[in-house]
């Protein structure tokens, strides 16, 4: 059998609640069927679709993204209640790299203009963005399929000469699906089937696989039950238990569809039609702008150069080759434009009293002290800059920008008034179901009280710094939790249902510092949605994908701590009238090593904690240099060195 059945509707774990199939664990099986191609059609969203294309790419396999859209029959804009209890389905795919971009408008579009219970689009952003669009007629909720299951002949042929009229003859294919179970579909099937024969227009099959195997039903149905909130005894509950929606080989499908096999042979050909090809990892930068005949370059030269002499050292030989090392290399990594722009936010937060400080790796950098990002000389604490930036570092630069938490939203307004509400967004991120809430998701889904979910969860220990634990690690580690499951077959269903459900993605938020900021509007680069639980614009990706599609991820941290320090600033004035510059606070006071000594932590960032402060009660600093080494080995690893070192400051060792 040479022809391979392509999956071309397809739900991942990024179909929130609703898909169960890991995006990985899917191209590993599409891989092992020798399927060339796979389709990615989560509902209403494009979260999974860099991760998709990248695992695919990997895997030698031809990515194709694509989208299960709601489209409201009336106006996108319109929101009255009870006005969309219809909405149909639609399956798109990006034929070429303007079908993607499309699909990146239309998804964001559903989201900020048309959202209403779902993300929906209408006819008129059909329409708009239909270039590059390959269009299959959807599934059994799609528009022509409910018309067929009303008897409505003439109402389906209305909607498919109008979806051909949106995308093309050529790029419109009439859906069918082999799920004998739903009650109706086959009469369904049967009308699908006639249009094509009486039109003319090709036929293409596809699964709607929501999960991997058949026997993951199970566990998808435990995942319907946890999204509606209602459990699996509930025989009035979301259910897709009649059929079979897992991710079929070619075998199976030519079985499916035996009466009309050329629908699977045109899986090959749709396939064949979709070809995309994105660039990864090129960054662009904000446009920023600076004086006409100059560059970013030249910009950042000057720049650093006056800052020399504001921060009161002299054109040494020392600090003009540290200077010109530096700028090489940033000049070669072509990163002048994101220094200028990370000066650009701290100068406003600074001029408008806002608290702000860097920290990190960067401060080994003199380029960022001289602009001002930064306010420790290098030089003066022999810091490094290759440990920041050096010419065989892969990744971006990363300046973590941290402002007074009670005003961090202001730099953010600046940003967006200064480059375009379009052209800056907050990153968006996912919340996935670990070991602990997955075991308690399960058992309430179960049908299960409380307590019998809560004891099991409680047996799994918290994870550790740098990994999340998981339900076969705990298993391993807690003997207890080993031995209920051997012998208690509820606690044994449970887990296993909790470790299919583990990992899988429960809701969507906000990343806590990352926000992007683009040249052009974000809808060239990234899709985009709004927060569902702030109203903010957010991106779809996460920042591993946004840095993927091209966007330099910008760190903007709220730090309760500023926010302390600028408000005790703020009341010494009132009440002493005395300013503090704590910019030009003195390195060596005497008082503040006392303060340590004492144990008289707390509110001190990176100082306090009950294991900290012993050690410096122990240690009893006397310069910054003790700080600092205090604060790197205060770590995982490092952490049985501290007794050594404080023997040695004292002179025991």
């Amino acid at each position: 059998m040479d022809t391979k059945f392509i999956h071309l509707h397809t739900h991942s774990h990024y179909s929130l609640l609703d898909g169960l199939s890991k995006i990985d664990e899917m191209v590993a099986l599409a891989k092992k069927y020798d399927m060339p191609a796979l389709g990615l059609t989560d509902h209403g969203n494009m979260h999974g679709a860099i991760e998709f294309y990248k695992t695919c790419k990997k895997n030698g396999i031809k990515p194709i993204i694509g989208l299960e859209a709601y489209v409201t029959p009336g106006s996108r804009h319109d929101k009255r209640a009870g006005i969309d209890t219809t909405r149909f389905h639609l399956t798109l795919l990006a034929k070429n790299n303007t079908g993607y971009k499309n699909l990146i408008k239309l998804v964001t579009y559903s989201y900020l203009e048309g959202y209403y219970y779902k993300p929906r689009v209408d006819k008129e952003l059909l329409r708009k963005y239909s270039e590059g669009i390959v269009c299959l007629s959807g599934c059994f909720g799609g528009e022509l399929s409910r018309a067929l299951r009303a008897g409505n002949t003439e109402e389906a042929e209305r909607v498919m000469v109008e979806h051909q009229d949106i995308y093309g003859k050529e790029n419109y294919f009439l859906e069918v699906m082999h799920h004998p179970g739903v009650p109706g579909i086959e009469e369904v099937k049967r009308g699908i089937i006639a249009l094509s024969r009486k039109h003319n227009v090709p036929l293409v099959a596809t699964q709607d696989s929501h999960y991997l195997s058949h026997e993951d039903s199970r566990a998808h149905e435990t995942l319907l039950a946890i999204q509606t909130n209602t459990n699996l005894q509930n025989g009035d509950r979301f259910s897709m238990s009649s059929d079979d929606y897992s991710f079929i080989d070619t075998k199976k499908a030519f079985e499916y569809f035996e009466e009309i096999p050329e629908a699977v042979e045109n899986t090959q050909q749709v396939a064949d039609m979709c070809d995309i090809e994105l660039e990864l990892g090129t960054w662009v930068f904000p446009d920023l702008k600076i004086p006409e005949g100059t560059t970013y370059d030249s910009e950042l030269k000057r720049q650093t150069l006056e800052g020399i002499k504001r921060r009161g050292l002299g054109q040494t030989k020392e600090v003009m080759d540290r200077i010109e090392y530096e700028f090489d290399i940033i000049k070669a990594k072509g990163y002048s434009p994101y220094f200028l722009v990370v000066a650009d936010l701290l100068k406003f937060a600074r001029e408008q009293g806002i608290l702000t400080t860097v920290r990190g790796s960067v401060a080994g950098s003199i380029t960022t002290y001289l602009l001002g990002i930064t306010n420790i000389d290098p030089l003066e604490y022999k810091l490094p800059f290759e440990r920041f930036l050096n010419p065989e570092r892969p990744s971006a630069p990363d300046i973590d920008m941290d402002y007074a938490d009670n005003r961090r939203d202001e730099v953010i307004e600046y940003a967006k008034q200064k480059y375009g509400e379009d052209k800056v967004a907050q990153i968006g991120t996912f919340g996935t179901m670990l070991a602990r809430g997955a075991v308690r998701d399960v058992a309430r889904a179960l049908g299960h009280p409380y307590g019998v979910g809560d004891r099991i969860a409680r047996l799994i220990p918290m994870g550790s710094q740098g990994f999340a634990m998981t339900i076969d690690r705990a298993l391993k580690e807690t003997p207890e939790l080993k031995d209920m499951y051997k012998k208690e077959a509820e606690t044994k269903e449970i887990l296993d249902l909790a470790k299919r459900l583990e990992g899988c993605v429960r809701h969507v938020s906000v990343h806590a510092a990352g926000v992007v900021i683009s040249p052009t509007p974000l809808t060239d680069f990234v899709p985009l949605q709004l927060d569902p639980r702030g109203g903010k614009v957010i991106t779809q990706y996460d920042m591993h994908a946004v840095e993927d599609a091209g966007l330099l991820k910008f760190d903007f941290l709220g730090i309760r701590n500023l926010a302390i320090l600028e408000n005790a600033v703020r009341l010494v004035k009132e009440l002493e009238g005395t300013h503090i510059d704590i910019e030009h606070i003195p390195f060596d006071d005497v008082k503040t090593f006392e303060m340590l000594a004492r144990g008289e932590t707390m509110g001190l960032f990176q100082l306090n904690g009950a294991g900290m402060t012993r050690y410096l009660k122990d240690l009893r600093p006397s310069t910054i240099h003790d700080i600092n080494a205090m604060v790197a080995l205060y770590r995982p690893g490092p952490m049985e060195n501290i007794p050594h070192y404080i023997s040695r400051k004292h002179g025991k060792e």
